[in-house]
């Protein structure tokens, strides 16, 4: 009886030990570990907006290991992995006696190799560097083992096998074989593949034999097929249902090569995440990927065509471009071309152009028009002077060296004349062309007296990225907003950032950047002369020295910039916006058209405050009764220009000999007929005198002043024309001028005068210097230094003023 006591003794220690041994293994398991996954270097994938992989980068330690989670790897091949290699997996401890005494019977007996090794003794193995060839070795590997066991769950040991199997080479994990040997994410597997991954890592050396360069081989593996075999008959014995089904012979695992897509994104987006802190990354989303917002049918297509054309175009000295597409709906880039070949150091490929500062040339004017729009200043059919001008010391050109004289704002838009964007510039107050790029945040801007007026035709630089967001500006109202390359983050996985709750600003109103947009459209094809349909809105731009051609422009719900150049500058004369960039904007476009990858325009409703009225087609201005043609344009209730124009004025002569006749009895006089004549400046008749358009011009200086049709005087006659006041063009205004005493040099006094003006009278101070002919020059000499007011007037008294300051060379 004196047994049964000290059994029961026994009996409660073993059971206070396995108590405590349990409890031991609970507050291990629940003691606070780090992830298996952080104690692993991974490789960074990048995928575009659909899921395609664009690249896979090498992990810190030169393997291509993807962490892929276990619900993410396709069953067959779990499955399959645990039948091949640890068919006891889900209830030993680590380590499992029986198979390693049937692994220890087989090689003493001499029969072929079988490990012992559990799934979690070759993670061990794995995650501690453990060398288990010696008989100590793999003593620490099962202690290893068992101490994984201890805190981890079975599911998550079976999640890191997978993500450190050897799959050769230096592929590790099922996801990265996966994307290498087949070309699709673990997920997708089908069982052939997943029969052929399963029984690679027991010898990834032999199953997986080494091509050149490091690459797997393409030529048939018999040992990987033998082993395929193999396990196919174990997967049809634990599945009848399939005991008919065939396994479709291995023709060869071939490593093939990993995708390369868009390198300049993907280089920019790797340097943002690698400067970004581990823990709060913008770039990397939480599994350790990017996704961004590149489309790579489009992507494909750009570089395509750009290769295309530049091929073409090679006897020019055309060799590199950079082109960026913006869906603007959005504001997600969907291509990114930053070079035309990334690995031709000859043109420096592996320089992103859609991040360089370059010259605009003209790609800003559709932006002074705009704001010309909203601030009052025109509407699309208001009469602009294209004509010699001098802006203080600034005298701009036009890029054909000519001069059209009267041009409509949308012409003058379209066809990309200087002097009238230049004019418009200077009328611009809050805010100017300067004070509106500093609100899009355009970089690295000079201070506003550096650029000057000259800012207008490119003097300033901007990459093609804050170009795209300029243009975008159009098609969404005028309201700014940021682009992106990386796609939102799932709804609630990570706070927003706090920029994002503010609404986003207002830089035009919708009526200035809907009009701005349609008088983009009519820019006519340079193939076939015509605005493109469907609908393009573009423009181009050519830098100083022929260094930089663009094209930027809007079509469908797309923004396309082009920039067309070499990365150190060099100029070249075949570099102009129309010539080199033009064609290959339209080429793209056309091309993503082509292939159905440009959904079609959003649906942009017109503005509220925009109405389409009727004025005189060669002034721009409400007709009146003379307007001998009409046209509609927009106009913009509350802001447009409604003054009335006094181009045109009806005159009375004589029909036999010509004359004007003046006064009251002119339309009774014999042979009196009245005509409509246009009224042009001074300045503007020349033009037309050189363009071989000359005007018909009626002299009645002398009804004018005051002299009727029979020779009576008949006293003062106010200005009918309603004409300016004369304007001098030189000298030039804030400028000063030296006088040298020993060879003194005249100054030039220049003005431009109304319609029908003959003299104009000089005055410097109070003295009289001269009278001249609109247009002609008068030569003055200063008598000494000091500060001159030069007055030129009229014949009718109108005035214009100009202070010049003379200084004494010493």
């Amino acid at each position: 009886m004196a047994r049964w006591p000290r059994a029961v003794r026994w009996a409660t220690r073993a059971a206070t030990g396995l108590g405590l041994l349990l409890a031991l293994l609970l507050a291990l398991r629940l003691w606070p570990h780090a992830p298996l996954r952080e104690q692993l270097a991974l490789s960074t994938p990048l995928y575009d907006r659909h899921g395609s992989l664009l690249r896979l980068t090498l992990a810190p330690d030169e393997q291509y290991r993807l962490w892929t989670p276990l619900d993410a790897i396709a069953p067959p091949l779990v499955q399959a992995t645990l039948l091949y290699e640890d068919r006891g997996f889900w209830w030993h401890p680590g380590v499992d006696p029986a198979a390693l005494a049937r692994s220890a019977w087989q090689m003493a007996r001499g029969g072929r190799r079988q490990g012992g090794s559990t799934l979690t003794m070759q993670l061990a193995r794995r995650l501690y560097h453990l060398d288990s060839s010696s008989p100590g070795g793999k003593l620490q590997q099962m202690a290893a083992a068992l101490w994984l066991e201890a805190r981890y769950g079975k599911r998550e040991l079976l999640e890191a096998y997978l993500n450190t199997a050897p799959y050769g080479s230096n592929i590790e994990g099922a996801g990265a074989a996966s994307l290498v040997y087949f070309h699709h994410d673990a997920a997708h597997l089908t069982l052939p593949e997943a029969l052929t991954l399963a029984v690679i890592p027991q010898h990834p050396g032999q199953r997986v034999a080494a091509g050149r360069n490091g690459t797997a081989s393409s030529a048939p593996n018999p040992a990987l097929e033998a082993a395929r075999q193999r396990l196919w008959a174990l997967w049809r014995a634990r599945h009848p249902g399939e005991a008919d089904a065939h396994l479709p012979p291995l023709a060869a695992l071939s490593r093939g090569q990993l995708p390369f897509e868009a390198p300049h994104l993907t280089d920019m987006l790797l340097a943002q995440a690698r400067q970004a802190s581990a823990r709060d990354n913008p770039v990397l989303e939480d599994d350790g990927s990017i996704h961004t917002t590149l489309d790579l049918p489009m992507q494909r297509t750009l570089e395509r065509v750009m290769g295309e054309y530049l091929k073409g175009r090679a006897g020019v000295g055309i060799r590199n471009a950079s082109a960026l597409l913006l869906d603007a709906s959005t504001m997600e880039v969907r291509a990114v071309v930053g070079s035309a070949n990334y690995r031709d150091e000859a043109i420096a490929g592996q320089v992103n152009g859609t991040l360089g500062k370059r010259s605009p040339g003209s790609t800003l004017k559709p932006f002074i028009y705009a704001l010309g729009l909203d601030q009052g200043l025109l509407h699309p059919r208001t009469l602009l002077k294209d004509a010699p001008t001098a802006f203080g010391p600034f005298t701009p050109e036009n890029f054909d060296g000519q001069f059209m004289g009267p041009v409509a704002a949308q012409d003058a838009l379209i066809r990309s004349r200087n002097i009238p964007a230049v004019s418009l510039a200077a009328r611009l107050t809050q805010p100017n062309l300067y004070q509106f790029l500093q609100l899009n945040h355009i970089s690295r801007l000079e201070s506003e007296a550096h650029y000057g007026l000259a800012l207008v035709l490119g003097g300033g630089e901007v990459t093609p990225e804050e170009l795209a967001r300029l243009y975008a500006l159009l098609p969404n109202g005028g309201v700014a907003r940021p682009l992106s390359y990386l796609r939102p983050p799932p709804q609630g996985s990570r706070p927003a950032p706090p920029e994002a709750a503010a609404a986003p600003p207002r830089l035009l109103s919708p009526e200035a950047a809907f009009i701005t947009l349609d008088m983009l459209r009519q820019t006519p094809r340079p193939d076939t002369g015509a605005p493109a349909q469907p609908a393009i809105a573009w423009k181009t731009g050519t830098s100083w020295g022929f260094r930089d051609a663009w094209t930027a422009g809007v079509f469908g719900r797309h923004v396309l910039v082009v920039w067309v150049g070499e990365f150190d500058g060099s100029g070249n004369p075949a570099f102009i916006g129309i010539d080199a960039a033009a064609p290959l904007f339209l080429r793209m476009v056309d091309a993503l058209r082509a292939q159905r990858l440009d959904p079609g325009e959003l649906p942009q409703p017109q503005p509220a405050n925009l109405r389409r009225v009727e004025v005189c087609t060669s002034t721009g201005a409400p007709p009146d009764a003379l307007c001998p043609a009409r046209t509609t344009t927009w106009f913009i209730a509350g802001k447009s220009p409604i003054q009335p124009s006094h181009l045109h004025r009806a005159l009375w002569v004589d029909a036999q000999t010509g004359q004007v006749l003046c006064g009251p009895q002119a339309a009774s006089a014999p042979h009196a007929k009245e005509v409509v004549v246009e009224q042009w400046g001074s300045d503007m008749q020349r033009l037309f005198k050189q363009a071989g358009l000359p005007r018909r011009t009626l002299d009645d200086s002398a009804c004018r002043h005051g002299a009727s049709s029979d020779g009576s005087t008949l006293g003062p006659v106010p200005d009918a024309t309603g004409a300016d006041a004369p304007t001098i063009t030189s000298p030039l205004r804030a400028v000063r001028y030296l006088l040298n005493p020993r060879r003194p040099q005249p100054l030039l006094l220049r003005a431009d005068a109304a319609a029908g003006v003959k003299t104009l009278y000089w005055f410097a101070n109070d003295s009289l210097l001269g009278r001249t002919a609109p247009g002609e020059s008068l030569p003055w000499l200063p008598p000494q230094p000091g500060d001159y007011s030069l007055r030129v007037v009229d014949e009718v008294g109108r005035v214009d003023v100009r202070g010049v300051r003379v200084e004494g060379l010493e």
